[in-house]
């Protein structure tokens, strides 16, 4: 422990509040909460603890911390600080916690869609579903049975879907609201497992046609039935009272936990999903952080089942107080069940838990050494594209903590220069982007890659060396086959990589990532000129309608394909319309 922390250290207060450890570039590496911030953040600084939590106090430099007026407070606010700052030590905590849901809409006259944008307390929700794909199925059976509307703008006229009793109509012709709240309970009860009314509606049908001799109608019946069955067909009944629950339990090894959640809807048990994060200090505390997370993104059932032994007043305060410990009976075996999922889940999964852990922090850390530098958070990688010297473009990837950003991945056509000069493109979208940095106190990059030679990075250089930025930058330089060889330094110097380490893993996948992305939007830019020139030989179709017409269809394809209801909702006139299919069904032939 250095004597700057020792001292701050004796002046911390007895009080909750959140702290951030900081390496020696002073960014937050770690965020954490405490009930008594003195005895919690000492404690990293004294006596033997395990391997990981050895290596993050052996980055630790220097913290700082926020009192709080509560333990709740503190939890919620540490939760914020990891979004805001996206430490490397709590990088596990930035995935993705939402489900898909499927949600009746709060329109006045209502849609099915699949959402995960959702309110915690939202009555018109129904889920969470495993995947997209189970989503998107049981939306499908849904839109077949009740007749909501489809269309995501209101047309002007009635379109196919009223004609075959899937829509009411509204937008030509009045509907009750109440209607609308009926089909809502409706909705409810089917996704309960209330079906055998439907079942036996369709199997008369079914039948009705069969004897008529219509078989491809009957056969629309039987296809129907079996979705609904396949709907609810994994639905394992436990409980009668109908109530939601998520039944949560979770198992710790070697600074690794696994958290599994049983997720149970309406008394039916639907699906179990598990997650591993790596600890500090206390495997509970990971449990608290996830959750917290969790229901900010997901709605709060009626009761969340969890393991007795541990102290929950926060959590419970923070969720509702709908926090239930069992002691017995079929709660207790439902977590002892959890239990087993989680360690089944961590016997099969850690090993790849690992292998990724040390292809993000491990290969950062390899990074750092390879480059003499003391900390690499976020990395900026450049490349450009082009055809024959035409539609000019560039695109910048974001790594952060060894992980892709796609939040922060930027586009660039080139706008100085009218033919293929990898040197002045790669000049021109550097000063773009750090004068934007610049300007508009954007975060800083502490690496930046060039994907080329020398001469790209001196292109670089020159532009960072004008803004006065000094941020480290690399190249990296291809073998005659294309493949990542070696770094190329600013200061000219060659560094070999070797094929086999996580270092060269991670520089091949930023490498990819940023030509795919490169590759991706000069394609776009390309096709849509090739695009847009023929949607100019059709005559009623004037540069506002092209806009409309390649900003939601992007191909000539999908024009072609799109109904005469879809592109009168884009407000183009029936003139139009006709010489658009007219002018595609004749590119067709040719």
């Amino acid at each position: 422990m250095n004597t700057k922390i020792k001292n701050k250290i004796k002046k911390l207060p007895n009080k909750p509040g959140t702290y951030q450890m900081l390496d020696a570039s002073d960014k937050i590496i770690y965020v954490g909460k405490a009930k008594n911030l003195k005895n919690r953040v000492s404690s990293y600084f004294v006596g033997v603890h395990d391997d990981k939590t050895t290596r993050l106090v052996k980055e630790i430099e220097d913290f700082k911390y926020i009192i709080t007026s509560s333990e709740k407070e503190a939890l919620l606010l540490e939760i914020n600080q990891i979004k805001k700052y996206k430490p490397k030590y709590n990088i596990q905590f930035m995935g993705d916690t939402t489900y898909p849901y499927i949600e009746i809409t709060d329109e006045t006259y209502p849609r099915l869609k699949i959402s995960r944008n959702i309110k915690r307390n939202h009555k018109n929700c129904f889920g969470p579903f495993p995947d997209v794909k189970s989503a998107r199925q049981t939306l499908k059976t849904l839109n077949l049975i009740f007749p909501f509307r489809k269309c995501e703008k209101m047309p002007k006229k009635v379109c196919l879907y009223y004609f075959i009793k899937q829509c009411l109509g509204p937008c030509e012709y009045e509907v009750d609201p109440e209607t609308y709240k009926e089909m809502r309970k409706k909705v409810r009860s089917f996704l309960s497992g209330n079906t055998k009314e439907y079942i036996d509606l369709y199997k008369n049908k079914m039948e009705e046609h069969s004897k008529n001799l219509e078989f491809e109608k009957a056969n629309e019946y039987k296809e129907l039935i079996e979705s609904i069955i396949k709907t609810t067909e994994k639905q394992q009944v436990v409980f009668n009272d109908k109530l939601d629950r998520d039944i949560v339990n979770f198992v710790a090894y070697d600074n690794y936990v696994t958290i599994n959640i049983l997720f149970m809807r309406q008394g039916r048990l639907l699906f179990s999903n598990s997650r591993i994060f790596s600890y500090f200090m206390n495997p509970e505390e990971v449990l608290y952080k996830y959750l917290v997370e969790y229901y900010k993104n997901n709605i709060i059932p009626n009761e969340i089942i969890l393991p007795k032994g541990y102290d929950y007043t926060v959590l419970n305060e923070v969720l509702d107080q709908v926090i239930f410990t069992p002691q017995r009976g079929r709660k207790l075996k439902l977590l002892n069940m959890a239990k087993e999922n989680a360690e089944n889940y961590m016997n099969n999964n850690l090993r790849a838990f690992l292998k990724k852990e040390n292809k993000t922090i491990g290969a950062v850390s390899g990074l750092e050494k390879l480059l003499n530098m003391k900390s690499i958070i976020r990395v900026d990688a450049f490349d450009n594209s082009n055809t024959s010297g035409k539609d000019l473009v560039s695109a910048m990837v974001v790594f952060r903590n060894g992980l892709p950003d796609k939040k922060q991945y930027r586009k660039y056509k080139i706008k100085t220069i009218n033919s293929s000069d990898d040197y002045h493109m790669m000049q021109e979208v550097i000063y773009r982007r750090y004068q934007n940095v610049l300007v508009e106190d954007l975060e800083k990059p502490d690496l930046i890659i060039v994907d080329g030679g020398i001469h790209q990075v001196h292109a670089a250089k020159e532009i960072l060396e004008n803004l006065n930025l000094d941020i480290k930058l690399i190249g990296l330089k291809k073998d005659d086959f294309h493949k990542t060889k070696s770094i190329i330094t600013s200061e000219n110097e060659e560094i070999p990589l070797d094929k086999r380490s996580n270092v060269y893993s991670l520089l091949y996948r930023i490498q990819e990532e940023v030509h795919r992305f490169a590759i991706s939007f000069h394609r776009n830019v390309s096709s849509k000129k090739v695009y847009a020139s023929i949607l100019d030989t059709i005559p009623k179709v004037g540069k506002a309608t092209k806009e409309k017409l390649l900003k939601k269809y992007k191909n000539l394809e999908n024009i072609k394909n799109a109904s005469r209801e879809e592109l009168k909702a884009l407000r183009i006139n029936e003139e139009a319309i006709n010489n658009i299919y007219m002018a595609l069904k004749d590119k067709n032939k040719k």
